[in-house]
């Protein structure tokens, strides 16, 4: 602090998508100067991808921050983060096309944050999801956008609402598997069903990385398994009768 001035924020921004597309929301958290949540907003956006939530998440928390003060930027997606910090001056120069010639993804999205990004000064950095351990505020909000895209009501600490149920890993990440395991405590779709059928047994390894039903996400060559609404964690599988 200089003269009553923040002199840098510190803040994360997630998306979440149930499906991909599925229900969606997107959520974010400003640190207050010992690097705890202080301030957060997740918002639903009805049926969309991940890259929508992520945009949408980073587009907000642009906005609800001051364009004077230096801003750091935590996420997990790096489609994200290099669709405006690398492949952005690309696809202007081509015309809003990508170096295949299609029309840029998402781009009324992309060309709201760069202009939200003009001129302010924003250091972008990435942060592995889900990890023991890992940034616990990027973990922060992407435990508000999951909770927002089940239950697609806004929610943020203006509006009085509390903190997002704990994840998986990182921070609460025991009393989370206990959660799973028993079906108490994480609302909406987290204790697997009873596993039945050979399709129940059946797992294959992604070929791109995407996003549970549970919230969480999973690995490019991570082993996942077919849910009733999509592909997700075989620990997260439901019966398919």
């Amino acid at each position: 602090m200089i003269g009553g001035m923040v002199e840098r924020v510190v803040a994360a921004c997630d998306g979440a998508s149930k499906g991909n597309p599925g229900p969606a929301a997107w959520g974010w958290v400003v640190a207050d100067a010992e690097g705890r949540p202080e301030r957060w907003e997740a918002g639903p956006l009805g049926t969309a991808t991940n890259n929508v939530a992520e945009l949408t998440a980073l587009e907000q928390l642009l906005t609800a921050t001051d364009p004077a003060v230096p801003l750091e930027v935590r996420m997990d997606s790096q489609y994200a983060m290099k669709a405006v910090t690398e492949w952005l001056p690309g696809w202007k120069r081509k015309g809003w096309k990508t170096a295949a010639g299609k029309p840029v993804a998402n781009r009324e999205l992309v060309q709201r944050i760069d202009d939200l990004l003009t001129g302010r000064p924003v250091e972008f950095r990435y942060v592995p999801a889900h990890q023991v351990g890992g940034d616990p505020l990027n973990d922060f909000a992407d435990r508000a956008a999951s909770m927002v895209a089940q239950r697609q009501e806004a929610a943020g600490s203006a509006y009085g609402s509390d903190a997002p149920p704990p994840s998986a890993t990182g921070e609460g990440s025991a009393a989370a598997g206990r959660a799973r395991r028993t079906g108490t405590g994480m609302g909406q779709g987290a204790a697997p069903r009873k596993r039945t059928g050979s399709a129940a047994g059946r797992t294959l390894k992604a070929k791109f990385p995407g996003r549970c039903r549970c919230g969480r996400s999973y690995a490019a060559g991570e082993e996942i398994a077919k849910n009733d609404d999509g592909w997700g964690h075989p620990a997260c599988r439901t019966a398919t009768a």
